[in-house]
């Protein structure tokens, strides 16, 4: 793999870790697919400028998998509220 395959792999991986993160803000199923896929399309569009590639493309792909995210959690799985007694 050359530097700018592993430079595009390392923003993606990022990309992803950081979008997986962000889904969880929301009560609802819809308010986290919805948070999930403006943050997924915020993070896609920017990697994609990053990269030299499709910002629009981009987007459109980080929009989807934000939103399938979202979706995919639970209230439980990320609650930022919920604090932590030790």
């Amino acid at each position: 793999m050359n530097g700018s395959h592993m430079r595009m792999l390392s923003i993606g991986l990022l990309a992803g870790l950081l979008a997986l993160g962000l889904t969880g803000c929301g009560t609802t199923t819809g308010e986290r697919a919805l948070s999930g896929a403006g943050v997924g399309a915020a993070i896609g569009g920017g990697a994609a400028a990053m990269t030299g590639g499709s910002i629009t493309r981009g987007a459109v792909i980080g929009g989807g998998l934000g939103a399938a995210a979202g979706a995919a959690t639970d209230r439980d799985d990320i609650d930022l509220s919920r604090r932590r007694r030790y």
